[in-house]
Order: C-alpha cells, then structure tokens, then sequence
C-alpha cells in the first residue's frame, strides 16, 4: 500500500491526519523548521490548532477529500502522518490510501527522524511527560544541546519541540498507546512507572508489561536503561546495555537524599554512582518531582550533561503545561487552583497527596472528568480509592474521546465508592455555574479530558472578574 520509501529527503510536503494532536504538533513543527510544507485535517478547532495555523501549517476542519489542498495530492512528494486515534471511515484517510500514498503512523514519522543519532526515550504510564521535559530544559541549555518532542507544552519555552541545529541527542516522550514506542530505538531508555493502562489495547496487566519489556529489548548496544525501583517490569536488556534503578526516596543506584520542604521549595542532594550533587530544588516543588529529577538528572548525566547544567536546569524548570501546573498560588486572597493530567488511580492520588502536602490544613476540591469508558470500566475501584483522599469531588460524565459508550458505565461507577466529606454528580456544562456558587480553599482539575478548555473561565470566577 502506497510507497515503501523510508527516506525524508525524497519528500517536499506532510499530511497531518489529526493535525490538532499535541504529538502530532511537535513533529508537524519540526517539519516546517526543516523546510518542508505542512497540512492536514482535525476534527475540531482548538487553541493549538489556531498556533499551528499562525505558524505556517494549512489546517482544515472537514472531513472530506475535496478539502486537500492540491500541492498535497501527488503521491510523489507528500508524505501522509495519522494517528490511530482518527477513524478508518475516515474519508481524507481513505482518500490518501487509496492514492497509493506513503503512508505513517506519527510514532513511525518519529522513529525514523531519531533512529540516525542518540536518543533519551522516556516511557511510563504516569510521570514520563514531566521527566522528558526536566531533561529537555536540562540539554537544552547545556553544552550538548538536544532536539526534544514532547507531549506536553513545555512552559519555559511555550512550545512542545525543542530545536537544536548541530546536537546529535534527541528527548523523545515514548507514547505505549497503540505501543508506538516500539518504533524507537533508544540510546538511554527511561521507565517511570508500569501501572497497567490501555487495556483496549494491551488486554490485561501481563500484555501491558510484555509490551514495556519489549520497549528495553529495542534499546541499542552499549546503551543504557534507567527504571524506576519496585516495577513489576522485567526487562528484556541486551547483554551490553547497563541497567540502573531509581528512586525519589533513599533507594536504587540513583536516588535523593536530605530532602527538605519549606518555604515553597524542595531541596535534596543527588546520589548516583560516582556522583553526588548538593542543593538540587525542582522549578516545581510537589513531591512527585523528586523522582522525576532523580531520573532526569541520571538520564541528562549519562549522556554527558555537567552537574552544575543538570542542578541549573532543574532549578529552573517550569513545567509542562497540564502537569500539575499552580494557576494561582492562593497568595493574592484568591482560592488555590491547580490543573494536573493525571488519568491514572495511582497519578490521581500522588496528586492529591502532593496538594495536600503543599499546602497542609487547607480543604481540596477535586473536579476529575473520567476519560474514556473502558479505563472507567477497568479501573473504577482504583479511582474511587485515590480520589476519596480529597475532601470534596466533583465529578461530571465521562469524555469518550475516540470511544462509544459501554453499558453500565458511566461517571458513577467511581463515584458512588468515593469516600470522602462531600461528593456531587455535575455535568460538564454546569460546571461553571456550580463553581460560581461555591467557595473554595484549593480547586484542583484533573484528568486526561479536555477540562482544561474550562480553566481561562474557572480562573476568572476564582479571581472574581
């Protein structure tokens, strides 16, 4: 189907179906940066999509093949990228396959652009898109540099792609969905977690874990892995590549040590093999980011970051956006308010305890949107568990994002085990009149749906404008 070319340079244009996806947005950059012509096709305009646009990428919002551009119909010169996320009945898709176009899925495209240099790939079913972006903001202004995409906006630089014209080193967010990380070739591979997710794809925690194995055997001779202590994982290594664990706490062959919380910061002191750095205070002080520095100063070290690059650009990380990102700070007479995208009962309750801990005998509301039927469906007892540490839920019905309903499913299937002071079913479209009528000490979004789109107007009720 289509052309078998696997070389870049014999293309001038790129097709984006699903062109508003954050993943397909660093590497629909990357491809303008380099020169080429970039289109494509989303469902529904967003704030991206509208910077995209400004930005030089000709995007289009009807699924119909007459919409394509006509530079983009030779199969000659146009590359077409999808996601799977975009439907098989869709008619642009079925267009371009029926032209005989060379067709790739974004983890492909991404796999091809990193396979001729060095590459920190990060994987994990939580906390892999603030460690990539740590090591991102590490290189970036370190003597080795790095070209990085992320899969979240990373904040000091307003953009999830990082650029670098002479670094031979990429930062790559390895995505498990869809197991498109299977198409990377790692130099230093990071695992953060294995907390089993995507069961519609992988199903059941022993697929899920084979597919991560599968991940490490991918990594290149003499290169190195980094995983988190305690993970059910066993890798599948080459006999040449070095396996090193890790923790935020006072285990594994890189962990943390004399940690300190106060005045707003977290301090801790670096140990490692050989290595020992003192002082080191993430940009972001939650507790959960002491094991994301651990990793990425491990990672950023290995590949030949000095310690005084790796405490600098930790100091001044500012986040990617969606993870756990502070929009106001409670300091100015305003409520607290937090957005984090944790989608997963493990990442919801670190969340929670984070906010708890950062700001100790204050109430928390949680407003969590569930994504998706079937991760409601598989792990409704493990949300209802982490989110009965708040004090008060606000739960509204479950995004479907690419899926139809499941029957029997739906937002009460986790809120009706929640355990705690005050629960309350609310849909979405009512969620701003509620919050109107309520006050509030910390109000905190979570969750992979697109509650974010709410967060300007949230904002502003909070601050009373």
């Amino acid at each position: 189907m289509g052309k078998e070319n696997n070389d870049l340079k014999d293309f001038k244009r790129a097709y984006f179906i699903g062109a508003g996806g954050i993943g397909m947005a660093n590497l629909e950059r990357y491809l303008l940066h380099n020169g080429y012509k970039v289109a494509g096709y989303d469902r529904t305009p967003s704030e991206l999509t509208s910077c995209l646009i400004k930005e030089g990428v000709n995007i289009g919002f009807i699924d119909a093949d007459s919409e394509i551009p006509v530079d983009y119909r030779n199969p000659e010169d146009t590359l077409v990228v999808f996601t799977p996320a975009i439907p098989s009945d869709s008619a642009i898709l079925n267009w371009f396959q029926s032209k005989g176009f060379r067709m790739m899925k974004r983890s492909q495209l991404l796999g091809l652009i990193t396979h001729s240099g060095k590459s920190i790939c990060v994987a994990g079913s939580h906390g892999k898109t603030t460690t990539c972006s740590m090591i991102a903001n590490i290189l970036r202004d370190s003597t080795i540099g790095c070209n990085a995409f992320l899969g979240g906006i990373l904040r000091n630089t307003g953009s999830n792609l990082v650029i670098s014209h002479d670094s031979e080193w990429s930062v790559i967010e390895a995505d498990e969905y869809d197991r498109s990380f299977h198409t990377l070739r790692p130099t230093i591979a990071v695992v953060t977690s294995v907390d089993p997710d995507h069961l519609d794809i992988y199903g059941n925690e022993e697929g899920y874990l084979e597919g991560f194995a599968h991940f490490t055997s991918l990594i290149q001779p003499g290169g190195v892995l980094i995983m988190h202590t305690g993970l059910k994982l066993q890798p599948h290594v080459a006999k040449n590549v070095k396996v090193y664990t890790y923790s935020g706490g006072n285990e594994g062959d890189w962990h943390a040590e004399d940690i300190k919380f106060g005045n707003g910061e977290i301090s801790f002191t670096l140990k490692g093999p050989d290595v020992e750095i003192k002082g080191c205070c993430p940009g972001v002080p939650v507790e959960i980011n002491i094991d994301n520095a651990v990793a990425a100063s491990a990672a950023s070290l290995i590949a030949g970051a000095s310690p005084d690059e790796v405490k600098q650009g930790l100091k001044e990380f500012k986040g990617a956006k969606r993870r756990f990102e502070i929009l106001l700070d409670g300091k100015s007479g305003t409520p607290v308010l937090i957005d984090d995208y944790a989608h997963s009962p493990n990442e919801v309750k670190a969340s929670i305890l984070s906010v708890k801990k950062l700001f100790p005998n204050r109430r928390l509301t949680v407003i969590f949107q569930p994504h998706l039927y079937s991760r409601t469906k598989d792990f409704a007892e493990g949300f209802s568990e982490a989110l009965s540490e708040a004090d008060e839920v606000i739960m509204p019905e479950i995004y479907p994002a690419r899926e139809m309903p499941i029957p029997g499913v739906d937002s009460n299937l986790i809120l009706k085990n929640v355990d705690c002071e005050s629960k309350i079913y609310c849909e979405r479209k009512d969620l701003l009149n509620l919050i109107k009528k309520r006050n509030f000490e910390i109000l905190m979004t979570l969750g992979a749906a697109d509650i974010d789109v709410l967060l300007p107007d949230i904002e502003k009720i909070l601050q009373g404008k």
